[in-house]
């Protein structure tokens, strides 16, 4: 029996291919994977090719495959159209079962087996769930960036923006914000106080010309600004990513109740900084000594799933070799650039 689990996201697409104990036997990557984000034509042609390298590399065909599972946001096993990835997969000889899951329920997946858990996504958007036999049974937040997304990098990001607006404005505090945002907008930060044709600084009427002009959610590119400032204990930058901590922090108290392992995913919490460590703390205090897993990707997760619907009785050992199936494969160079599938950070320490 063959399974593939595909996490299909808005940046990128992981196939994994593996047998029914969990051996991956291939892997493929492609780009953006979600019809939403990419449209149907975009997102198929990814999907299909990250599948067709995980067959390539195992030496298989779709008609192999007995059970498969797409992660992705916005559509789970609930409902929605499946017909645009089901049809031209038939059509190339797949036989068997797609299901589609959530890829917050991928995500957790991929970093634990205990059927009571939870997950907390920090990536450009935030949320966090609470994993009951194996389904999500509360989510918290996940709104988007007009309203919500507390604590995600475009909350961040746009916080590096608001500071550096009001430094200008001569409503802030002077932080080392100003010029790198000045500087990552592509505006010269010299003479960054200079009046402009209104009486205000040209670099602000600049800055908000160049901010307006862009979508809003590509205010999380300041995100690594802010983290870097606080580094340089700048503390302008180091308030903002303390409050993005307190923000993640309340979403997952939403969906909180008794313990359970907690697995952590999406580029703002992976960092270390404020936003990781408080969440550590808030598990620690109000769970004891539980899990606390990092995770880079749903694709192990989307794979346990895939496993699961095909009646595979997964376990600890299952998921252990299913991650080390993906490492394996991207030390092979198959997917040279893209970090490992796991770390578990032990209490106390940062990865």
């Amino acid at each position: 029996m063959l399974v593939i689990g595909v996490d299909a996201g808005g940046t990128s697409t992981r196939a994994v291919l593996a047998t029914g104990e969990g051996h991956v036997i291939g892997f493929g990557r492609g780009g953006s994977g979600n019809p939403t984000s990419s449209g149907i034509p975009a997102a198929l042609a990814e999907v299909r090719g990250a599948i067709a390298s995980a067959l390539d590399a195992g030496g298989a065909s779709l008609s192999d495959v007995s059970r498969m599972v797409v992660a992705m946001a916005g559509h789970d096993s609930r409902g929605g159209a499946s017909e645009w990835i089901l049809d031209p997969l038939k059509e190339n000889g797949f036989a068997g079962a797609l299901t589609f899951e959530s890829d917050l329920l991928a995500m957790y997946a991929s970093g634990a087996v205990a059927p009571v858990g939870y997950g907390v996504v920090c990536g450009t958007g935030a949320s966090a769930v609470r994993v009951e036999g194996g389904r999500i049974v509360a989510t918290a937040d996940g709104l988007g960036w007009l309203l919500g997304d507390r604590g995600s990098g475009f909350w961040i990001g746009r916080g590096a923006a608001a500071a550096a607006i009001a430094e200008l404005d001569g409503l802030g505090p002077e932080s080392m914000l100003t010029a790198r945002v000045l500087q990552a907008a592509g505006i010269a930060g010299e003479g960054a106080h200079a009046s402009g044709n209104d009486g205000r600084p040209a670099a602000l009427e600049h800055l908000i010309r160049v901010l307006y002009a862009q979508r809003p959610v590509q205010l999380s590119g300041f995100a690594p600004l802010v983290f870097d400032a606080a580094e340089e204990h700048d503390p302008v930058a180091q308030g903002i990513l303390h409050e993005a901590g307190e923000q993640l922090v309340r979403t997952l108290g939403l969906v909180q109740a008794g313990p359970g392992p907690v697995v952590i995913g999406g580029s703002i919490v992976l960092r270390p900084g404020a936003p990781q460590q408080m969440l550590r703390a808030h598990v620690a205090e109000a769970f004891g000594d539980v899990p606390f897993v990092l995770v880079d990707s749903g694709a192990a997760g989307a794979t346990m799933l895939a496993l699961r619907h095909a009646g595979v009785d997964v376990d600890e050992g299952t998921l252990a070799r299913v991650r080390a199936g993906i490492g394996e494969a991207m030390r092979a160079g198959a997917t040279a650039g893209i970090p490992g599938p796991l770390t578990t950070v032990p209490k106390g320490d940062t990865p």
